[in-house]
């Protein structure tokens, strides 16, 4: 499909600067631009690139002023990476949608399936499962008996939820992703360790997406619960009785270890560890590899392990590099204090 900057413009409301009827058909990075797609720029590392792009849009922030001349229409928007996105989706939602049960595919008879659904070949849909409207099963995608899939999820490739656990509306779960598995619990015996049975469930919220290999435990009772609107990127550990809190977001390699609380509106980096048994207040961002043994306050931005206030981290970070120096300095003044006192004695 083909758009004209006129017609972007009016979708996004931005201010055109240079050809309305510039028409465009893909996207491209704004170094790597081509004639006919657009582009975006919103970190100033980039601004260079704006002046040779050869794409025929490119999206700038209002407050945007060229040093020299463009080729490039320009679409003015508040924020040109929030307009790219819903760019994007507009891009995404204008593809035709497959529907229909393939004949490879399982469907228990006493599963309940939605209008217009698509379960591809060797997915599998188990007895009592409920699939909503708008759904998609990729191949090899697994639903559990009893379990809850709501409408206009997708399901991709290899992603299983087990027996009776709860997927929201318009969540997307990505390959490889577990909803529902056993959570970790073991009583240590004499003879070993004994499986403590996991008879929870695991519940996500409407507008939550899991990354590619994420998994998400079962409870040991109750419920391991993703509030509305999280979003977790690949490879992230979620344990059993966890809560995370709405909109909250986690960089790859993150881990939340079980029982503890996460509130809304927070931000991890990749590899922050989270201890079992504590609460994170709401608003809190932590840096990447922090390691969080404690509770932690609303509002707070904090690195490290344990994890301290950024500009303090940074202050010691600086230190650290210097302790050799500052040891050997240390030991000198030893040296010399010893010296002084034999000399005071005599």
């Amino acid at each position: 499909m083909e758009f004209s900057a006129k017609q972007i413009a009016e979708f996004i409301q931005g201010t055109i600067v240079g050809d309305e009827n510039a028409t465009v058909h893909t996207f491209a990075k704004i170094e790597e631009g081509i004639p006919g797609a657009i582009s975006f720029l919103s970190n100033p590392k980039y601004t260079n690139y704006i002046y040779d792009t050869q794409s025929s849009i490119v999206l700038v922030n209002k407050d945007f002023e060229p040093e020299k001349e463009i080729k490039a229409t320009l679409i003015k928007v508040d924020n040109a990476y929030e307009s790219l996105a819903k760019l994007l989706n507009l891009y995404e939602m204008s593809k035709p949608k497959k529907t229909g049960i393939d004949p490879l595919a399982y469907i228990a008879p006493t599963a309940k399936i939605g209008e217009n659904v698509y379960i591809a070949p060797f997915a599998c849909v188990g007895d009592n499962a409920v699939i909503g409207d708008n759904t998609s099963l990729h191949p090899h995608a697994t639903v559990g008996s009893g379990a809850k899939i709501g409408s206009n999820c997708i399901l991709y490739p290899n992603v299983t939820v087990y027996h009776d656990c709860r997927v929201g509306n318009n969540c997307i779960l990505h390959a490889g992703s577990v909803i529902g598995a056993d959570g970790f619990g073991f009583a240590p015996s004499p003879e070993g360790y004994e499986k403590i049975p996991q008879i929870g469930i695991t519940i996500l919220e409407d507008d939550v997406e899991i990354g590619a290999n994420t998994c998400i435990d079962r409870a040991t009772m109750g419920a391991t619960i993703i509030r509305k609107g999280v979003k977790l990127d690949n490879l992230i550990q979620i344990a059993h009785n966890v809560e995370v809190g709405s909109h909250t977001v986690m960089a790859s390699q993150a881990g939340v270890a079980g029982s503890t609380k996460v509130g809304e509106w927070c931000m991890f980096g990749g590899q922050v560890g989270l201890a079992g048994h504590i609460k994170v207040g709401n608003k809190v961002n932590l840096g990447a590899q922090s390691g969080v043994p404690g509770s932690i306050k609303d509002g707070q931005n904090l690195i490290g392990t344990p994890p301290i206030e950024l500009k303090n981290y940074f202050k010691s970070s600086v230190l650290f590099k210097k302790l050799p120096d500052m040891a050997t300095e240390l030991n000198n003044l030893k040296k010399e204090i010893e010296e002084l006192k034999k000399q005071l004695n005599k």
